[in-house]
């Protein structure tokens, strides 16, 4: 995940090594190898993470016949997040994720040219991973589970619960995130674990209340694979929600002083 200095300054190349470097001065990149770097590779990574987060998310539903309950989900979908930020985070901050991009923009870990494209590739890797899964799943299981799609809402006397777990769950979420890998003060090598433990904890605790999405490309690739999209908004409005006020919060309270508005 991102590190205030190498992801927020991802896009700042070095063209030299320092001086008395025995390998000596390093050439300056071409300007189309800088532009890969800063804007293309990143996207690519989201794009690639988000398929493959996404993939294994909806196959642990999909294949959850077992009588597991929400234990499968948890591990899978923790699990996966954790490894692809280890993997990934290094080229593009490892966010997977639009409410996430969301947050990391609002307190400087992501330059704000690169929401838009972030979002955009966050869903296409949604909706490949999940195509991926209705690909390789049994048509009964696949039909049984709407293609991993978030199911659990089903009456408007449910809506106001599961607009709030969502954004707890998705503030808890990207509290860690922000705290753990992009603020100064706070940053973690752990942090690829403890977002992934993050995950499996929500899911965990809040699945039965609205599926724990807490990540909108989660929720949209397997609607558009299954045409599943029955109160699909709340998994836009509650994760978005809980960015912004953990943005907020970062921003007005906790970040350091790199990051933090008020009394630096």
């Amino acid at each position: 995940m991102s590190k205030s200095e190498s992801k927020t300054e991802l896009y700042d190349l070095p063209t030299t090594e320092p001086a008395g470097s025995p390998d000596g001065p390093v050439k300056k990149p071409s300007r189309r190898a800088a532009l890969f770097l800063r804007y293309v590779q990143p996207c690519l990574a989201e794009l690639l993470g988000s398929t493959l987060f996404i993939f294994i998310g909806c196959l642990s539903v999909v294949e959850n016949v077992s009588g597991t309950g929400r234990l499968q989900p948890a591990l899978a979908h923790g699990l996966a997040l954790g490894i692809v930020i280890a993997v990934l985070g290094e080229i593009s901050g490892g966010h997977f994720n639009p409410a996430v991009s969301v947050s990391a923009c609002m307190i400087g870990g992501l330059k704000v040219i690169l929401l838009l494209p972030y979002i955009l590739s966050q869903l296409c890797g949604g909706m490949i991973g999940a195509a991926l899964a209705k690909a390789v799943s049994p048509v009964e299981n696949y039909d049984n589970s709407s293609g991993g799609a978030f199911t659990t809402v089903q009456a408007d006397v449910q809506i106001g619960r599961a607009v709030g777990a969502e954004t707890i769950m998705t503030l808890f979420l990207t509290m860690v995130v922000c705290m753990g890998a992009v603020n100064g003060k706070t940053r973690s090598v752990l942090a690829p674990l403890c977002i992934g433990f993050t995950v499996a904890a929500d899911i965990l605790a809040g699945g039965a209340i609205s599926g724990a999405c807490m990540n909108p490309a989660r929720a949209f690739g397997p609607a558009v694979a299954a045409n599943y999209w029955t109160y699909h908004w709340i998994y836009w409005v509650g994760p978005m929600a809980g960015a912004v006020i953990t943005g907020s919060i970062i921003k007005l309270l906790i970040g350091d002083e790199k990051v933090r508005v008020f009394l630096k």
